[in-house]
């Protein structure tokens, strides 16, 4: 091995190997699996101790069966908590509930009053206008007289849909991780540590859980010892799964996480000075070049397996090393480094068999080319792992649908009406769905989610989709309406409709007690702001591009209605509607 060719040829492999790491690094080639690689290394550190300064009031399904109540509740019924919370002698509420559009004077009076009895409040909202400007209670003015402070809840969940950061900072407005734990240390934080892309990294302390979790309505009534919760940052939010505000996180595994615990990890975290930080940038690239030096010795030195096997032994100690760096604080590249490591092994590896067969068989000098994929192959055939997919992934097509204005309706009904009339209206919809091969997911107040192409696939989920949404609003609702005013029982409704197509993630989720079949993910975000975005614009369905796309056959005819900015995207959304679709009354729930 020691001629002058053979070295060339070594360093070749190893420069080459070097070149690897380096530009895939660079280029996030394998972002996804090093982010893996992250929810591993939490899950060998295990469960930390939490915070003995957060906590969490949830509105979980316990809140809506002993309140009686739909959601969004009257927001007297948040200053009462809020007032309680005062009371049981809470330090800092962040409330994760978004108050950004008006209800009745009565009400938000109410809710006001109490976020000023309290001094010390930060509310949550995704809306946020140039130079971090909100419409919390009508606008910022209102906040500043009343001593209370907005946030941007707004969560950027990673390429995967997982949540493992959370923002310093975004359209002006500091983050609610950020804004609670100021509140509650009483003075500013700085960036350090928050990376400009990404965010800092949520120290996630374990599984759903983890943080004290209490009731809402249990808190409310009383119920909770004010010792669990005095002098702490308590955060108020959703972790019901009909609130649709639960994540896949570094620590869910096959679980997920209500927001309001997302969140009160990462005012954790902060109040914590952000103990993970990702390592410099040299001192990765340092380490893809020390480990590719160490194949490359190593092949230098030594025979074909025992320097492979000292490549093994490298890998093993620096997985050991990053585990070691990750529980002490700093986040190490993995995938980058081995990949160098493995390309540089096998490369090397490959050489030093193709150099031992051209000295052994000069003769098939022709054919020795082929020797070293040969032995790579079977390298590799010896060292390949299966990979286990914790999800059913499918492209599915998802619909919601809302009622509109029947919160106005109830209000002035008797509730037995009220109850026949919603569920007389449920069963038109849900026979349409089920009748074009739906699946119904959930029931939300008098609005519909549903879901096509799974759990069966279906190749054409998209084109049954759309006919079911046809018949919602060409037959089925005109039929409802007809059935309300033939019994006196009012002039009907307009509904929204909005449709989305894509890969979504879906399986039973729930406890022992209580399971539900829900889809997770992007696209069922945002079918439900589509439909959402139905109300005053004129249509009574929105349907996405990519549904359109999705389509096997070409009937309907779709009329193009525009580009749209939907909230949680990055790029515009084209967006599509059934012809001659008659407009909805302009109004709001």
């Amino acid at each position: 091995m020691g001629s002058r060719r053979g070295l060339v040829a070594f360093l070749a492999v190893g420069l080459a190997a070097a070149a690897v790491g380096i530009g895939t690094y660079a280029t996030d080639a394998f972002e996804g699996l090093e982010l893996n690689t992250v929810d591993t290394r939490f899950t060998e550190r295990g469960v930390q101790s939490p915070s003995p300064d957060v906590a969490v009031v949830a509105v979980d399904d316990e809140t809506f069966n002993q309140l009686g109540l739909q959601w969004p509740f009257p927001r007297s019924v948040h200053g009462r908590l809020i007032d309680r919370l005062r009371e049981d002698g809470v330090k800092t509420i962040v409330y994760d509930v978004q108050f950004t559009e008006p209800t009745t004077q009565k009400e938000d009076n109410a809710l006001i009053e109490a976020v000023a009895r309290a001094g010390d409040v930060v509310l949550a909202t995704e809306e946020v206008e140039g130079h971090g400007r909100t419409r919390i209670f009508g606008g910022d003015a209102v906040l500043r007289e009343i001593g209370a402070r907005a946030a941007n809840s707004t969560v950027i969940p990673d390429s995967d849909g997982t949540l493992r950061h959370f923002p310093y900072e975004l359209s002006g407005l500091k983050g609610l991780g950020v804004v609670g734990a100021e509140e509650f240390l009483g003075r500013p934080v700085g960036r350090e540590g928050f990376a400009l892309e990404k965010g800092g990294w949520n120290d996630y302390a374990g599984p759903p859980g983890t943080i004290p979790t209490y009731s809402f309505s249990k808190v409310l009534r009383g119920e909770v010892d004010p010792r669990e919760l005095a002098g702490k940052v308590v955060v108020v939010g959703a972790s019901a799964l009909s609130l649709q505000d639960l994540w896949s996180t570094s620590t869910t595994g096959d679980e997920l996480m209500p927001g309001a615990e997302v969140q009160a990890n990462a005012i954790a975290t902060v109040l914590e000075s952000l103990p993970l930080r990702s390592a410099p940038g040299w001192l990765d690239v340092l380490l893809i070049v020390l480990l590719v030096a160490i194949a490359t010795v190593a092949g230098l030195l030594l025979r074909p397996l025992l320097a492979f096997g000292v490549a093994l032994a490298a890998a093993a100690l620096y997985l050991l090393a990053a585990q070691l760096s990750f529980d002490a604080g700093l986040v190490l590249t993995v995938v980058y480094p081995l990949v160098a490591l493995a390309v540089g092994a096998v490369g090397i590896l490959a050489l030093q068999y193709l150099q031992a067969a051209f000295e052994r068989q000069r003769v098939r000098f022709t054919f020795s080319r082929f020797v070293p994929e040969e032995v790579v192959d079977e390298i590799l055939s010896k060292g390949e792992e299966q990979l286990h997919l914790g999800g059913v992934r499918r492209e599915c097509t998802v619909l919601f649908s809302d009622i509109r204005g029947f919160t106005s309706y109830s209000e002035t009904r008797p509730p037995a009406e009220v109850v026949e009339v919603l569920n007389r209206y449920l069963s038109e919809m849900t026979d349409a769905i089920m009748d074009h091969g739906g699946t119904l997911v959930a029931y939300m107040g008098d609005g519909i989610m549903a879901v096509f192409g799974a759990p069966i696939e279906q190749a054409d989920h998209a084109d049954r989709a759309i006919a079911a949404a046809r018949e919602m609003l060409d037959v089925r609702l005109p039929a409802f309406c007809e059935w309300m005013q033939a019994s006196g029982r009012g002039e009907g409704f307009a509904i929204g409709i909005g449709l989305n197509s894509g890969e979504v993630m879906s399986g039973q989720v729930g406890s022992e007690r209580r399971m539900e079949y829900t889809t997770i993910g992007d696209t069922t975000n945002t079918a439900s702001r589509l439909e959402g975005m139905t109300k005053g614009s004129g249509h009574r369905i929105f349907i996405a591009d990519s549904t359109r796309a999705a389509r096997l056959g070409s009937e309907p005819e779709l009329v193009e209605v525009g580009e749209f900015e939907v909230r949680g995207r990055e790029q515009p959304l084209r967006v599509w509607s059934l012809p001659e679709a008659a407009a909805e009354p302009v109004g709001s729930r």
